[in-house]
């Protein structure tokens, strides 16, 4: 698909430094030394229905059945595992299983609980393999935090892509320039993969409640002042903000939508508008009650799981 026609090239000193509201540097996780934390953080729990955000990689190793994410829940979010190298294998308590490749979209959706696990894939065990990607997770509205958990997925090939000169933007989720991704989110979102050649230009939606953009290579300029790689900008609501590509380019992601109506609690994989629903799922999850209680564990991956941490 071109580039929206409608829209005026993108002028990225048209607005001053103050349309900027949050800058975040990524942290490294502890538990992981390949993983960098953007959300949340100090400054910004949320960008828009976004309450999670983890790069991992990019990095290369020999994979390893220890390689990957055992079994563990979720409840009151979606999650997305986007790849721009490698693969990995989602299984899940709904009876998934799926491999997740380079610009595919795993949608699922957690809702009152699900498990799941994102592995090696077995074909790769033994082999030099590639990892790079982002996890998100979106909070769902309060309407939808107990209904049914659900699992989408859609290949590189069903996501809308617009190009212009030296712009190629593939929408991972919800509607932006005009474009809609085939996921089915629950309130106005917007996430796009950017890529940008040297000097390009391109302007922000403007039509979102919250927007931010996270550098993953490259830089780029915003009201004359650059930006690297590893650092997450969130602008101020409607403004009308353009962004150019350094010298040797940029890839980065553009998310957001409408905030929610409430506060959210986070605490390890649970997302509620409710303490006490954290409460009772740290509860199901340590009494392993696997079929019987909130959880279960994917069909196929039922030898090991992810106690509940002790703090």
């Amino acid at each position: 698909m071109s580039w929206n026609p409608l829209l005026e090239p993108g002028v990225p000193d048209g607005v001053g430094m103050d349309s900027i509201e949050t800058l975040i540097v990524p942290r490294a996780v502890d538990v992981n030394p390949f993983v960098r934390r953007v959300l949340p953080a100090p400054q910004r729990q949320m960008v828009g229905p976004f309450i999670f955000f983890d790069q991992f990689g990019p990095l290369e190793r020999i994979a390893t059945a220890a390689d990957g994410v055992r079994p563990h829940p979720h409840i009151g979010l979606a999650t997305v595992t986007y790849l721009y190298r490698g693969e990995v294998h989602h299984r899940d308590s709904l009876g998934t299983s799926q491999i997740i490749a380079p610009g595919a979209v795993n949608w699922m959706v957690a809702g009152r609980g699900v498990t799941h696990s994102e592995r090696a894939p077995a074909e790769l065990l033994g082999r030099a393999a590639a990892i790079y990607g982002i996890q998100t997770w979106v909070a769902l509205p309060e309407r939808e935090e107990d209904a049914a958990p659900r699992f989408e997925h859609h290949p590189k090939e069903a996501l809308p892509v617009l190009e212009d000169d030296g712009i190629s933007l593939r929408l991972i989720l919800g509607k932006a320039y005009g474009a809609a991704a085939p996921a089915s989110v629950f309130s106005d979102t917007f996430y796009a993969d950017v890529a940008l050649q040297p000097g390009a230009r391109m302007p922000l939606p403007d039509d979102h409640e919250d927007r931010g953009l996270h550098i993953l290579e490259g830089s780029i300029s915003v009201a004359g002042q650059t930006f690297e790689a590893g650092q997450m900008m969130v602008f101020r609501p409607k403004d009308p903000i353009g962004v150019a590509a350094g010298p040797a380019g940029a890839r980065f992601v553009i998310l957001g939508g409408a905030t929610l109506g409430g506060p959210r609690y986070i605490w390890w994989n649970f997302v509620s508008s409710s303490q006490e629903k954290i409460a009772a799922a740290k509860e199901e999850w340590r009494k392993a009650d696997w079929g019987r209680g909130q959880f279960d564990l994917p069909a196929d991956d039922r030898g090991e799981f992810i106690p509940l941490p002790v703090s």
